[in-house]
């Protein structure tokens, strides 16, 4: 009688776990896509912290350069060679019958 009382509790208590297992590999199902979210913020927040008193203080320095009907350019246009440089030298001919 005593061991037939132990291997329930020993049946019940596995069957426990595995449902409390499973219960939270479907609970982290739901809830991971909101908890990355927030992470993410967190971590975007704290970058944004770390790194916005560099970029203010160069913009500031810039827009203190900058006067009154001045036309800045921040980036040069890239140039694209021309398509006769890569074809190759042109050589003029004509047909002969």
């Amino acid at each position: 009688m005593v061991q037939e009382a132990s291997m329930m509790g020993l049946l019940r208590t596995i069957l426990i776990i595995l449902l409390v297992w499973f219960g939270l590999k479907i609970l982290a199902r739901l809830f991971a896509p909101y908890l990355i979210k927030f992470v993410a913020k967190k971590a975007e927040e704290r970058f944004g912290q770390q790194f916005g008193g560099f970029q203010n203080q160069s913009q500031q320095r810039n827009e203190q350069k900058r006067r009154a009907g001045e036309t800045v350019i921040d980036k040069m246009p890239e140039r694209h060679k021309s398509s006769n440089d890569e074809v190759g030298e042109y050589i003029d001919y004509e047909e002969i019958d």
